[in-house]
Formats: C-alpha cells, structure tokens, sequence
C-alpha cells in the first residue's frame, strides 16, 4: 500500500517568503515530528534520523533525502529513501491576489510492516505542522 497525501495552504505572505521556507531541507525537516536529528551531506543533499513508533522498527532510520528538482521561486521536489521506506515530497509555491498558495503533495511507500500504516493516520498531522510553522515564520 502507498500512501499519498495533498494538501493546499493558503498564506497572507509574499511567496518568497514561503519559498525562503519551503527550500530549505532543515526547515523542512525540523517541522516532522519523526525527524530526530538531521544532517546536510551536500548543496541538495542531506540525512533525516527518524524515529517511527512502530512494531519491528525499534531504531533511528537514516532517510537519504535529495532534492531532485529545484524551479526557484517555485517548485521543489525531494525524494527520500531508506531501508524502511521512500518518501516523495512536491512543494509548489502560487502567487495569489493576498499572498501565496502552497501546494503540498506527498507518496510513502513502506518497506517495513506499519510504515505506511503510520503515515496514512498521521502524514495529515505532519502537514498541520507544517503549516503551522510557515504561518509562524510568516508573522516572525
């Protein structure tokens, strides 16, 4: 099973603002409360430690995440892999007459039992978050 998720903000902030955001792999990564700790290993390049509250995974997982396609100030997509699962990821930024859109879509495979279980109940609670911390770094 595959589990995919799209979810559409809408900001009363300049895109570039939500691109300034939206570009960064740390800042991405920092808002996912699996995300234990976080490496950069290049320009688009880095490692995401995640920690998932399942059965038969009982250790920190290395995602090597890679940004695949960059359109500056509008598009980024990453793809991130590890022995427990690959995840997709697709942020596009849309300039609207109060701001900006932000599209959000995103695909979890499993490659351990529960894993796609886990994200298909909480992947919508990861994306809160992410608005949430846009919407913050907007009125900062």
């Amino acid at each position: 099973m595959t589990v995919r998720v799209e979810r559409t903000f809408d900001l009363a902030v300049p895109p570039e603002n939500v691109w300034n955001f939206i570009a960064d792999p740390e800042k991405r990564a920092s808002v996912i409360s699996v995300v234990a700790d976080y490496e950069q290993t290049g320009e688009n390049t880095s490692i995401w430690h995640i920690t998932l509250p399942i059965p038969f995974l009982d250790t920190t997982v290395p995602v090597e995440t890679e940004d695949v396609e960059r359109d500056p100030p509008r598009y980024v997509k990453f793809v991130g892999r590890s022995s427990a699962l690959r995840v997709t990821g697709e942020h596009e930024v849309q300039e609207t007459e109060d701001g900006s859109r932000l599209v959000n879509r995103f695909t979890v495979e499993g490659r351990v039992p529960g894993v796609e279980r886990y994200f298909k109940k909480n992947l919508d609670q990861e994306l809160d978050n992410l608005e949430t911390a846009l919407r913050e770094e907007a009125t900062a």
